[in-house]
């Protein structure tokens, strides 16, 4: 985001005194500039174009579709659900504080709204934007990922919707069983539509969440880490897809099921030490690995760490204010860089600014929506410690200044 268009989008919600502080020479390698409106900034400002556009019917009409050549057709077809439904994932949190009194629950009223409009026009078969549920595969990982975004926000995304959007949601989701998945990280994606399903009190098919659990466990690699199928591959699918899904698909199993409450224990203390470690990729800079495919995704690579953070599961050697201040820094060195939105708002491929040449063929402009996971902990209240403690450096930080530290262990079982 260039710094004319964060001072505009500060001043708009009401921020401006953030606004003061980031002068030209601002550079987040520091603990200290660490806050919650800069995060909900952020969010706004990834979300805007998209739920204003979607709540219309003219998601379709304005969305860019940016991806690799010769590819815009193939993308065209999925990548409206791709962005609602990823940003869905990261915002759900937030909106699911609700309305309040305060210049924040103010603000939430108006996205719970342009949210609920939304979900109404990706799923109304009559709708502009009635999204694809069904053609090809893409579809299934982004049902599955608005299926996420709905057991983060059971009220503001389901319980408040009106019955006939209700039913056409269900329909969606059924729809999208025509997709078979893959023998790797998709198998949580049947899960978690058929989880959704669960929730919402409709039939459902356990076998396909059974199925995804029980590869998963045989899958894992030991040290919080498991194989995305049978083989460990060196990217940040643990978190962008693995283990976020597997405990929050568990999660709603065991208040169905006592049968899953072992393995759920175990699937936690396994994400545990997945935080602990992501924590500790991100440098004094700011800065971590770009390892492996989908790096586009941005600072979303830490989802796993920021559901953590959100449902106060992060280990005890992890305290809430340093991951704030880590993933503060993340967050900021990336979404600063030049070029990550377009002219109109929209974002841009690539991982740091703008970098075509970084995306897979199958990255499309929806698919960038994915950033919003790392978003997470703006679901909990201000007061919460994640926000409310002093800043505290991370862990590089730490050890690079020369302070001494503990020595770090493996996870054994």
């Amino acid at each position: 985001m260039n710094r004319r268009n964060a001072f505009k989008y500060l001043s708009l919600i009401g921020l401006a005194p953030l606004a003061n502080k980031l002068s030209a020479a601002t550079v987040i390698n520091t603990p200290e500039v660490v806050d919650r409106k800069y995060w909900l900034n952020v969010l706004i400002r990834i979300a805007d174009p998209l739920l204003q556009s979607l709540s219309k019917g003219e998601l379709r009409k304005n969305m860019p579709v940016e991806c690799k050549p010769g590819k815009e057709a193939d993308r065209r077809k999925v990548t409206y659900l791709e962005a609602f439904g990823r940003l869905m994932a990261g915002m759900s949190p937030w909106l699911e504080l609700g309305i309040d009194e305060t210049s924040e629950g103010q603000l939430r009223k108006k996205y719970i709204g342009l949210a609920q409009k939304s979900m109404k026009m990706a799923v109304d078969p009559l709708s502009p934007d009635f999204m694809n549920f069904t053609e090809g595969g893409q579809p299934l990982v982004d049902a599955a990922f608005l299926a996420h975004a709905i057991l983060r926000a059971p009220n503001v995304l389901w319980k408040q919707l009106d019955d006939t959007t209700k039913q056409q949601l269900v329909a969606a989701m059924k729809s999208s069983r025509v997709i078979t998945p893959g023998y790797n990280n998709w198998l949580l994606f049947s899960a978690m539509v058929e989880t959704f399903l669960l929730f919402a009190g409709e039939q459902h098919d356990e076998m396909r969440m059974d199925l995804a659990i029980r590869k998963h466990l045989e899958w894992y690699k030991g040290d919080g880490m498991y194989g995305d199928g049978p083989d460990f591959h060196w990217d940040y699918y643990n978190s962008f897809v693995i283990q976020p899904m597997l405990v929050d698909i568990l999660q709603e199993l065991t208040k169905h099921r006592k049968n899953y409450e072992k393995t759920y224990e175990t699937v936690v203390k396994r994400a545990k030490r997945y935080a602990d470690i992501q924590e500790r990729l991100i440098s004094p800079e700011g800065t971590f690995p770009a390892i492996g495919r989908s790096l586009p995704y941005r600072f979303g690579a830490f989802q796993l760490l920021a559901q953590m953070a959100l449902q106060h599961q992060l280990s005890d050697g992890l305290k809430p204010a340093q991951v704030r201040s880590a993933l503060s820094a993340v967050i900021q060195r990336m979404i600063e860089a030049p070029g990550v939105f377009d002219s109109k708002g929209w974002l841009t491929i690539g991982f740091v600014g703008h970098q075509p040449d970084i995306a897979e063929s199958y990255i499309s402009t929806g698919s960038l929506y994915l950033c919003s996971v790392g978003l997470l902990p703006l679901g909990l209240p201000a007061s919460d410690p994640f926000w409310a403690d002093a800043p505290q450096d991370w862990t590089s930080r730490k050890i690079w200044s020369g302070q001494d530290f503990p020595a770090d262990h493996a996870l054994y079982e």
